[in-house]
């Protein structure tokens, strides 16, 4: 390691005094022009973590669902998975550490983590559409330089896109081809070859997709793609980052909080709707019926229609895969009740963050998972995967030969490393398609209890802790009682509260028979949370 050059770079990528930062689910997050020394020192350690493994690295600039003036950073390990537990603490403490000890914690991490210095590195680069983001990923390729690493820029891409690149690349090709044009010819493949069985007489009018882009990226990528799409598929595009701010007044984040269409897209009833998110790795879908009321389709409601598509073809092709949904405590009852009870299928709950539902999630044959906010995916084990492979093949009975196929098809359709709301868009349109579905017919599947979320500030986040995945909480004395107290006073209610992972609020859910109920409960928790876990400021008002 060249200290000289190291000493002259860093100076260049100065820390503003007294900021520090934590690598959490989403990686750094915060003001754009506060990033510049933690985007050069990303840089160093993705060199680190690329010659610790032997492998090839992902950096995505891009701060997904936050306004404009924002953006972040993250790793992508190296089969497009979320960046170790234990290199998270590494990235912290390298973002945080004073200019005169960045030798040192280089130092101490290559030996802690066993990093072999001769080892050669390899980063792949990429960025979402904000104005700052061309200016901060220029700094990341300074922090890969200084460390000799090579990299690889694939410049504007969705984060799926460079989670899917990353794993083709460490799989020798083997995942796909490492290029974004590998991406779309990938899907699209898949895309048609499923769609081919849809018999046409279904109605022309079923195709049309309106598309809200949030004004970011997901608009590129998918104008690029369309040409690689069948004849049938109508997509219109709309907030796609000509005119008006990532993010501002639209999104899936936007329209999942505010449960309302965003701003630039017009919509008549029964128009089928989706969102992305800023970087498209969530989506959400939604649409107005003949009254003209706003209906949202929630992250719970995909895993849904994809849990019912795949359970149908794994009963056909009579193998016995394990099949399983991966939720956490947000997901709404409803979901949960229809899943286990009328479709049979195994429901587990773990903590937040989708860290937590991709590992749960790889535990069987076939693990779907989402997140109520859309962000989500199904996972296929190595061996569900050879064995529908080979039965698409090779089974000699007509009906379970093609049920397999279209289980093959899905597999190349669904990006595994992570959510992809590009690939979660198709797979959703060509399940609608084979089953003819329409968007009400699909939302009437079964009905979301009312709910309400709420948050209350506190002076310290830390005297929460909860167990049983973030459905009960521990501490402080007393709570939980109340909680429980408060729940037995309405039907079909739970309610839970859990620490924010970024700010010191406590979040609270509740759910119950009817709005009014779900309200009320969820302001007599929140005033609950105020006195027994120290609220700051005045008390919560109805």
């Amino acid at each position: 390691m060249d200290s000289e050059a190291l000493k002259k770079y860093s100076a260049l990528h100065p820390k503003p005094a007294g900021l520090t930062l934590q690598y959490g689910t989403a990686g750094f997050r915060t003001k754009a022009e506060q990033l510049d020394h933690v985007m050069f020192r990303m840089g160093l350690l993705a060199v680190l973590r690329s010659k610790a493994v032997v492998s090839t690295i992902g950096i995505m600039v891009t701060a997904s669902h936050n306004p404009e003036e924002d953006n972040g950073v993250k790793l992508v390990d190296p089969l497009g998975e979320m960046l170790h537990p234990t290199w998270e603490e590494y990235a912290t403490q390298l973002a945080n550490a004073e200019e005169r000890e960045l030798q040192k914690i280089i130092t101490e991490i290559c030996q802690k983590a066993a990093v072999n210095q001769h080892e050669d590195a390899s980063v792949f680069i990429g960025r979402d559409t904000r104005p700052s983001s061309e200016k901060l990923s220029q700094s990341v390729i300074d922090g890969i330089s200084v460390l000799g690493g090579q990299y690889h820029d694939y410049g504007l891409v969705t984060t799926p896109q460079l989670h899917y690149m990353v794993c083709c690349r460490n799989t020798q090709g083997q995942y796909g081809k490492a290029t974004v044009e590998g991406y779309y010819e990938k899907l699209s493949k898949a895309f048609t070859e499923l769609i081919k069985q849809v018999n046409t007489g279904s109605g022309e009018s079923q195709r049309h997709l309106k598309i809200d882009c949030a004004n970011g990226i997901g608009a590129l990528k998918l104008s690029e793609m369309e040409p690689y799409f069948p004849k049938e598929v109508l997509i219109h595009l709309y907030n796609d980052g000509t005119k008006e701010k990532l993010n501002h007044l639209c999104g899936a984040d936007f329209v999942k909080v505010h449960q309302k269409p965003p701003r630039g897209l017009d919509m008549k009833p029964s128009e089928r709707c989706c969102s992305f998110d800023g970087d498209a790795d969530r989506i959400v879908y939604y649409y107005k019926d003949a009254t003209g009321h706003f209906h949202l389709i929630d992250g719970d409601k995909i895993a849904t229609l994809i849990s019912i598509f795949l359970k149908e073809l794994l009963a056909k092709v009579g193998q016995t895969l394990k099949m399983a949904v991966v939720q956490t405590a947000y997901a709404n009852g409803s979901s949960t009740r229809y899943l286990e009870e009328t479709l049979k299928v195994p429901v587990h709950c773990v903590k937040t963050g989708v860290k937590h539902l991709h590992h749960k999630a790889q535990e069987f044959d076939v693990g779907v998972y989402f997140e109520a906010n859309g962000h989500g995916t199904v996972l296929f084990s190595k061996a569900a995967e050879t064995k529908i492979r080979q039965l698409a093949k090779e089974e000699k009975d007509d009906e379970k030969r093609e049920a397999a196929k279209v289980l093959e098809n899905m597999i190349d359709l669904i990006n595994q490393t992570v959510g992809d709301a590009i690939s979660d868009m198709l797979v959703i349109e060509a399940i609608l398609a084979l089953k003819g579905l329409t968007v009400q017919q699909w939302d009437a599947v079964y009905t979301d209890l009312p709910n309400r979320l709420l948050k209350v500030q506190v002076a310290d986040r830390r005297v929460i802790d909860t167990t049983d995945a973030e459905r009960r909480a521990v501490t402080p004395p007393g709570l939980q009682e109340k909680i429980d107290a408060l729940v037995k006073k309405y039907k079909l209610s739970r309610a839970f509260v859990r620490p924010s992972g970024t700010e010191d609020v406590v979040r609270i859910y509740a759910e119950a028979d009817t709005q009014e109920n779900a309200d009320a409960l969820a302001h007599e928790v929140s005033l609950a949370v105020y006195h027994l876990a120290g609220g700051k400021g005045a008390p919560p008002q109805p």
